[in-house]
């Protein structure tokens, strides 16, 4: 009797190939097992259900018969094999047989993605710069003016003058792109700040100098980057009537200030929460950027192929977190969705660096042992809790279940092994006074 034979092979880093050849005796097993259990079910006129012949049977069930035996003789030993050989699957496998034939054996290939298998390297002694930033008097006088405007009332400009910068403008615009006007870049009544970037370059800036009742053509050019591909490095003429002119009016920073807050009793409170929380994001900033020169040396160090279906997974995240904030800006769900859909290809490279970087860290982990302890996720726990200033418990039991935690653990295992590493490190401080200046060594 012939016994089951199993070759694997790699088609490349990510990809390998399983072909079966399964004993007829198998097969013959397992079509027996089906005919009976379609035995006790088929209803053929003349005969008693279970007493049918396996001749008339075959007759009438034959394709059935062997369908359903082939797919429970490939789900059978696919996966034995996989669980003997310690293999995890990204993908669903591609099937290839050629059915079965009377007295022979049964033959089917299996294919399917993985994740690539290498020795992670270049992860000690790596070369850093570290850039520790302190907060000057010119970022907290920016914060300051940005709580500010969070409480600043809009005025109608009365006076006779020129939009400026920082003013706010209604406006009326119709835009032509190569002589056809299109609805999309029409809009009545719009409310604009002068200086917000919303725009593409250009259009805020030649509004300013112009006076209420005022009507101004724009000519501007597409960036070739725009999202619209079909705008993209594009010529368009606008006609825009400047109907409404406001300007914002903001509170003095006096002790009257204070009382639109319940946390803070003198400007001294408010100043000091102001330095701790910039100092915060200062420190998480520096931070970051360790960690992006981290991901960096180790990519360029380490070559090697991101699953396809891993970068899929990724790309769809990215797209709906991009609709998500498209949505919150107030933008339409369906054209939200579409043009998520149609920035795909752009978050492909973004999307692959993801995916090498997090299978980078695990192999890492692995190859130090680095794990995660029930005390290391109570910490952190406790840690999420002191950033987002509610109890424990509560951060504990929105982790209520095996996902949640298993990406728990996942931020935990990073999180060690970009510590790993930058113990490992060479690193070089940098001194920098100023959040938006330059470093200076």
């Amino acid at each position: 009797m012939s016994e089951l034979s199993v070759k694997v092979e790699d088609i490349s880093q990510v990809r390998k190939k399983m072909s079966f050849d399964i004993p007829w005796a198998f097969v013959k097993d397992e079509l027996e097992t089906v005919y009976r259990e379609i035995g006790k079910k088929a209803k053929i006129k003349g005969f008693r259900p279970g007493k049918i012949p396996r001749k008339m049977l075959e007759n009438y069930f034959k394709a059935d018969a062997e369908g359903e035996a082939i797919t429970n003789i490939v789900n059978k030993y696919y996966w034995q094999e996989l669980d003997n050989r310690g293999i995890v699957t990204l993908s669903r496998p591609e099937i290839e047989q050629d059915g079965l034939k009377e007295d022979v054996d049964f033959s089917f290939s299996a294919s399917f993605e993985t994740e690539p298998t290498f020795e992670p390297q270049g992860y000690r002694g790596i070369e850093l710069v570290k850039t520790n930033i302190s907060i000057s008097e010119k970022d907290m006088e920016k914060r300051l003016q940005e709580i500010r405007k969070m409480f600043a009332t809009m005025q109608d400009v009365d006076e006779d003058r020129q939009a400026v910068l920082g003013d706010f403008v209604t406006i009326d615009f119709a835009g032509t792109m190569e002589g056809e006007a299109l609805p999309e870049l029409k809009s009545d009544n719009f409310l604009l700040e002068l200086g917000s970037d919303r725009f593409i370059p250009g259009f805020e800036e030649k509004l300013v100098g112009m006076k209420k009742g005022e009507v101004k053509d724009i000519s501007l050019t597409f960036p070739d980057d725009y999202h619209e591909k079909k705008m993209a490095g594009k010529d368009v003429s606008f006609t825009v009537t400047l109907k409404g002119l406001k300007e914002q009016k903001l509170p003095e920073l006096d002790e009257n200030f204070i009382k639109n807050f319940d946390k803070y009793n003198t400007l001294e409170d408010l100043n000091n929460d102001v330095r701790k929380s910039m100092e915060d994001q200062s420190k998480r900033q520096s931070e970051t950027q360790l960690k992006d020169q981290i991901i960096e040396a180790l990519l360029k160090a380490n070559e090697f192929e991101a699953p396809p279906s891993l970068v899929e997974r990724q790309i769809f995240y990215m797209m709906s977190d991009t609709q998500k904030r498209m949505r919150s800006a107030g933008m339409e769900e369906k054209s939200a969705m579409e043009l998520s859909f149609r920035m795909h290809d752009q978050f492909k490279q973004e999307a692959e660096k993801t995916v090498r970087s997090f299978l980078l860290i695990k192999k890492i982990a692995e190859k130090e042992a680095i794990t995660v302890s029930e005390d290391d996720i109570d910490n952190h726990i406790k840690e999420l809790a002191e950033i987002h200033q509610t109890d424990p418990a509560v951060v504990k039991g929105a982790y209520d279940n095996e996902e949640r935690v298993n990406s728990l653990k996942s931020e935990i295992v990073q999180k060690k092994v970009f510590d790993f590493i930058e113990h490992q490190a060479n690193i070089k401080q940098i001194e920098k006074i100023g959040m938006d200046e330059e470093a200076v060594e």
